[in-house]
């Protein structure tokens, strides 16, 4: 991501980011129940700071999709300066704040969202409006660790055999994810995402962004665009699934990635194989089989429906916060921190702290 591209909003102490209320609609979509609000905030604290000291928080997404719709982003950081970035084509949000060296530095993030279970129909033929070719081209590029040729479009072109329509081979890359795939509870975070990495050292185990990411790259090579959609889960879920939800309304540990594929008849189609396999091996009592009743009634609803109990972030990878020092993230859902020593790890509590709080407001 190029930084010349953002736009920047700058102020001192606090700031205050709204869009408008109006839900979007789209033609082949269809929302199922009613649109939910809520509110998260996220504390940040650097417990050791050396030195000029910066903080970075995703904000939520800055556009308005069928699922989402964001309708205010306030910030505070005492005893330091923050603003608000933005990239358009990855629908980026980066709340970055700076402090002095004789700082305390604390960032605080406010966000009210509104979201809404989603669903496209599959069954019939979509009426979708077309998405922008600049839309499309930027989501069929290859990134750092999301390449489109070599092994990556080898094993595509084998998961696709005999699929003559997208939708045909979108399906067919979904299913092989899901089959050849699992979830590794020992990868930190959500993963790193490298899948070249993936499938030339025959390790298929990963988390989220791991997986999801498989599928995108694996899109992407036979020519289908698709992009990772980084976000934050913020409730139980409602479809009786305990192994994707929030159990309390501590949302700290909840970050999640997601993907979508683009389909001309019916644009922009959520999916999910990375959840089908937490599924399988979360769910209670654990280790389930794909062949469980469980398992496969996720597997059914994860090509082409998300349940919004989850608030998303942005679509972008390779990211560069502004004024960091560090090489670009993989991919921006954590909070980042960075004093004169370097950059903070995200994961380590004697350093840094932060919490999530959410709260559903109608």
């Amino acid at each position: 991501m190029n930084r010349r591209d953002f736009l920047r909003a700058n102020s001192s102490i606090c700031a205050c980011w709204v869009l408008s209320r109006a839900m979007p609609v789209l033609a082949n979509a269809s929302s199922v129940g009613e649109w939910r609000t809520f509110e998260v905030v996220t504390k940040v604290e650097l417990l050791k700071p050396n030195g000029t000291s910066h903080i970075w928080l995703p904000a939520p997404l800055i556009r308005n999709t069928p699922y989402q719709s964001t309708i205010s982003t306030r910030f505070t950081a005492n005893g330091g300066t923050v603003r608000l970035s933005k990239d358009k084509q990855s629908a980026l949000g980066i709340v970055s704040a700076m402090y002095a060296a004789n700082a305390k530095p604390t960032l605080s993030l406010t966000s009210r969202v509104a979201l809404k279970n989603y669903a496209v129909d599959l069954s019939s033929r979509g009426t979708a409006p077309p998405a922008s070719r600049t839309e499309l081209d930027y989501f069929l590029q290859p990134s750092r660790y999301v390449p489109t040729d070599g092994i990556v479009k080898q094993t595509a072109l084998k998961a696709t055999a005999g699929a003559t329509t997208d939708i045909q081979k979108a399906r067919a890359i979904y299913e092989w994810a899901v089959e050849n795939t699992f979830r590794d509870p020992k990868v930190r975070g959500c993963g790193r995402g490298d899948i070249r990495f993936m499938l030339e050292s025959g390790d298929m185990g990963g988390k989220c962004a791991d997986l999801n990411a498989l599928y995108v790259g694996l899109d992407r090579s036979v020519g289908l665009p698709a992009r990772h959609v980084y976000g934050l889960r913020i409730a139980k879920s409602n479809l009786g699934y305990k192994s994707l939800g929030l159990a309390t309304d501590i949302a700290t540990k909840g970050q999640h990635c997601r993907a979508e594929v683009y389909l001309s008849e019916y644009g922009w189609v959520p999916v999910d194989p990375a959840d089908v396999r937490k599924v399988a091996l979360e769910e209670p009592p654990g280790n389930r089989p794909l062949s469980d009743e469980i398992v496969s009634r996720a597997r059914d609803h994860l090509f082409g429906s998300w349940e919004m109990n989850w608030m998303a972030y942005n679509y972008a990878h390779d990211v560069e916060l502004p004024g960091s020092a560090s090489k670009p993230l993989v991919y921006f859902m954590y909070p980042q921190a960075e004093t004169s020593e370097g950059q903070i790890d995200p994961f380590d509590p004697d350093d840094f702290k932060y919490e999530i709080m959410v709260k559903e407001i109608s």
